[in-house]
């Protein structure tokens, strides 16, 4: 094996100390890099991001609010078997060695053993992770102190310990012989890390930047643009290149399917695909921006709040392991019709802006999807940013209907968004995800409820509308009748739970 000359040869500070990545190949994981260096807390369970054995906490910075705050540094937990460890190059990462040590445990090591948190041990240095990175969350308080968003929009119920613990951040963390109570229990047990604690103190300053990376190996290379002019000038030169941002979906088939790209671009950190903000955009009109390479978790927090829909969406978006890496980029990117995403974007009636070579353009992401897993993006365009116009419909909701409540992929997906006034729909959008080869708007089905009364007549009609669109399939998730079930039931339920009084007309 021969490594081509690399002025800035890679390297990962893992537990405090600086490790080089040589004769490394793109698609090697930071799980298996890390096994090989002798650290083998973290293991392999599923090798798709669903069991959480191979959590990791990865110093990020912390963006919070509507300033972003690159002088402090935020736990992320990640999950080691999705990323390429190229990716990590100049991060900093914690396993669960680093935590503690025998004699020495780390809080959360100690509430897990006193609390019977552990029985064959193979999840646990996950658990671990995860749970640490939950507790060093700065918004994380008491439930009587803390404002609603620092339960990431759920509020004060039975998924938040009385020390503010959100036990979505061990939603991707699976186990399979202890049970959950005394894991749970460990997690509402811990207090506020005391302040000499080496990560806490940690997180006042700054994390880690992302430098440029160009690594060739063999006949594969690994490119990490300083910025977005410099990635489509790569793109320019490689326009087969495989496009990575938090590899959520690429990891999988590196994994699974024995995935092998020669050249691998990583834009997850690029700044230009890394903005938010509210307010005029450049066409003139209202709008929320969200950078196509901000995790879904950093977009939560960024938005606060401020659109509903997707209040609905993040929870229900597989695990909190895999939001801290997912982008919105990412999930539009791949072209699944599947995705979670697009069904919500549709009924927001966003717009994606497209980066390429002759600048940018903005088009409606109903116009985005072209076919199975196609899309109307050119080999040498990124997704920018993806922007929601404003105001907001103020009727929304996101149906998923899948085999499991958290943590699974979709058999359908149904995003509402609709204003009632006088008790006549003067404006609706409807995005469906499982029913076609592509995520669609329910168009069809708008027009059926369009300056019609909201009432439960009209209703039926349309939802019978609505399960004749999409071209649903039989597959090993669910049947087309279901499906064309589900899509009914869905409006049903939604007007069901709107509590718009019926306007009864004389």
């Amino acid at each position: 094996m021969t490594t081509a000359p690399n002025i800035n040869a890679p390297s990962v500070t893992v537990n405090g100390e600086q490790r080089p990545v040589v004769d490394v190949e793109p698609y090697v994981t930071a799980l298996d890099w890390l096994r090989a260096q002798g650290l083998t807390g973290a293991k392999e369970g599923c090798a798709e991001g669903e069991c959480g054995a191979c959590s990791i906490m990865v110093a990020r910075p912390d963006s919070v609010g509507d300033t972003a705050d690159a002088g402090r540094t935020r736990w992320t937990a990640l999950n080691a078997c999705l990323v390429p460890v190229l990716a990590l190059d100049g991060q900093e990462l914690v396993t669960a060695e680093g935590l503690g040590r025998p004699g020495a445990l780390h809080p959360v090591q100690r509430e897990m053993a006193d609390r019977g948190g552990s029985q064959c041990g193979y999840c646990t240095p996950g658990f671990i992770c995860s749970m640490a990175a939950e507790y060093y969350r700065p918004e994380r308080a008491p439930q009587t102190a803390a404002a609603d968003h620092t339960s990431n929009g759920h509020g004060d119920d039975h998924e938040h310990g009385p020390n503010g613990f959100d036990l979505h951040a061990l939603s991707g963390n699976l186990c399979r012989c202890t049970g959950y109570r005394p894991i749970r229990d460990a997690a509402y047990a811990l207090d506020a890390p005391p302040t000499d604690d080496t990560f806490a103190r940690r997180c006042g300053a700054a994390a880690p930047g992302a430098p440029a990376t160009r690594v060739r190996v063999d006949d594969t290379e690994f490119v990490r643009p300083a910025d977005l002019p410099a990635a489509l000038a790569v793109l320019a030169e490689r326009p087969d290149a495989t496009v990575i941002a938090g590899c959520t979906d690429w990891g999988v088939e590196v994994n699974i399917r024995g995935a092998r790209a020669q050249f691998v671009v990583a834009v997850d950190r690029l700044p230009e695909l890394r903005t938010f903000s509210v307010g005029p955009s450049e066409n003139g009109t209202e709008s929320v921006e969200i950078g196509a390479a901000l995790t879904l978790s950093e977009a939560e927090r960024l938005l606060d709040g401020r659109i509903p829909l997707l209040d609905q969406l993040w929870p229900q978006f597989a695990s909190r392991l895999i939001r801290n890496g997912a982008t919105l980029g990412g999930n539009l990117g791949t072209g699944s019709p599947i995705g979670d995403a697009p069904p919500a974007l549709l009924a927001l009636e966003a717009t994606i802006v497209l980066a390429g070579p002759a600048g940018e353009r903005e088009i409606p992401l109903a116009e985005y999807f072209t076919g199975y897993r196609q899309t109307i993006k050119q080999p040498g365009e990124l997704i920018r940013a993806v922007r929601i116009p404003l105001p907001l419909a103020p009727m929304a909701a996101f149906h998923k209907i899948a085999k499991r409540r958290f943590d699974d992929i979709s058999s359908v997906a149904v995003a509402f968004a609709l204003e009632v006034t006088g008790g006549v729909v003067e404006r609706v959008a409807i995005g469906l995800g499982g029913v076609a080869a592509t995520p669609i708007r329910a168009t069809a089905t708008e027009q059926a409820l369009r300056g019609r009364p909201w009432t439960a007549d009209t209703v039926r009609e349309a939802a019978a509308v609505l399960g004749r669109e999409g071209t649903p399939i039989d597959d090993h998730r669910a049947s087309a009748a279901f499906r064309t079930a589900m899509l009914e039931q869905s409006l049903l339920k939604f007007h069901a739970e709107s509590a718009v009084p019926e306007v009864i007309s004389s």
